[in-house]
C-alpha cells in the first residue's frame, strides 16, 4: 500500500510495536461470551462502533477489508478534521475479529491503529486498541502532549459505544 505516510505497514499486528512513535495499547471489558464477542466484531468490522461514537466514517465498502480507504472525520463544520487512512489488516479468528487502519498523506498523524475484539479463556470480552504514532501536521505537532490525552479519551468513548452496542 503505496500511498501510506509510514513505512512500518501491519506494525500493530506484532510485538513489539515500531519505535520512533507514541505507542499505545489500552485494553476496555465490554461483556462476557460468544454473542457478545460476535456483536462487538460486526460492530467495529462495519464501522459502526465509530459512528456510534459520533466519528464521522466515509469507506469504500460496508465491512474494512485490506486495501479499503476509510476516511476519519472529527469535530463539527470548519473545524472538523479530516483524516485519510487504509485498512493495513483485518482478523476474523474464532476468538478474535478486528481490524487496523494505517494513514495516508493528509492524515494530521503518521502511524497505524488496531481495534480488535477478543474472547478470553474466561469467557470475558475485550476491546483491545493498540497503536503507533507521531506527529504529521504543524496541528498534532503544536498540540504535544495532548494528542495521547485525546486519543486515551477518544478509546475510552469507544470502548463505552462497543459495550452498548455488543450487549443489546
Amino acid at each position: 500500500m503505496q500511498d501510506l505516510n509510514y513505512p512500518e505497514q501491519g506494525g500493530t499486528r506484532r510485538s513489539p510495536l515500531p519505535s520512533g512513535y507514541h505507542h499505545l495499547h489500552k485494553e476496555v471489558p465490554i461483556g462476557r461470551g460468544r454473542a457478545v464477542l460476535t456483536a462487538a466484531g460486526e460492530a467495529i468490522t462495519t464501522f459502526r462502533m465509530h459512528r456510534a461514537a459520533g466519528t464521522g466514517i466515509q469507506a469504500d465498502a460496508p465491512r474494512a477489508a485490506p486495501g479499503g480507504g476509510v476516511e476519519v472525520s472529527l469535530g463539527i463544520g470548519p473545524l472538523r478534521l479530516r483524516a485519510p487512512c487504509r485498512v493495513v489488516w483485518t482478523v476474523a479468528e474464532e476468538d478474535r475479529i478486528g481490524f487496523a487502519y494505517g494513514t495516508r498523506d493528509g492524515h494530521p498523524e503518521c502511524g497505524e491503529e488496531a481495534f480488535v475484539a477478543e474472547l478470553r479463556t474466561d469467557g470475558s470480552v475485550w476491546f483491545t486498541v493498540t497503536a503507533f504514532s507521531r506527529p504529521a501536521s504543524f496541528l498534532t505537532r503544536g498540540a504535544g502532549p495532548l494528542v495521547p490525552v485525546f486519543q486515551r479519551l477518544y478509546i475510552r468513548r469507544l470502548g463505552r459505544t462497543l459495550r452498548r452496542l455488543a450487549n443489546r
